[in-house]
């Protein structure tokens, strides 16, 4: 079984539109958890590979109305700032390939529909495109590190 970035999106805004509180789901090579139970925050997703000795014949889907645990508190943001985040569990690159210049550097002028990083996930290369146009004032994830869904890549101030 497959599951592409559209159909992971389809799910969360399914789950946000019903009572369920958890949702877990493996397929072949992978294994999604979607959780939520928080006013105000956006489901959590945690996606991995499934181990590769223990096959599952078929999709399994299980509910649950468990809390889950609270995230950390997030960091005062400046309200003139919009922020970038990330839509996947991947793994963030700020440049097209090893050895290049990064799509953006602080202070950089971008545009809408500009690729700002690449976020990599299950081998993947999915180009992170802004919605916003104005400077880009932070960047808060190293190259080549996991990012989380939902988790602030950069901040910019808008044009």
């Amino acid at each position: 079984m497959q599951l592409d970035h559209n159909q992971l999106r389809d799910l969360i805004a399914l789950l946000g539109e019903s009572d369920i509180q958890e949702l877990k789901l493996e397929g072949d090579d992978f294994r999604l958890e979607l959780r939520r139970n928080l006013p105000g925050v956006q489901p959590q997703v945690v996606m991995q590979a499934a181990p590769a000795v223990a096959p599952v014949a078929a999709p399994a889907v299980a509910a649950a109305a468990a809390p889950s645990a609270a995230p950390p508190a997030a960091p005062a943001v400046r309200g003139d700032l919009v922020e970038i985040t990330a839509p996947m569990v991947a793994t963030f690159y700020r440049s097209p390939a090893p050895g290049e210049a990064a799509f953006v550097e602080l202070g950089s002028r971008i545009n809408v529909g500009q690729t700002v990083c690449i976020l990599e996930a299950m081998k993947l290369m999915n180009e992170l495109e802004s919605e916003v146009s104005g400077e880009v004032v932070e960047i808060l994830v190293e190259n080549g590190t996991p990012v989380e869904f939902g988790q602030v890549l950069m901040r910019v101030k808008p044009a």
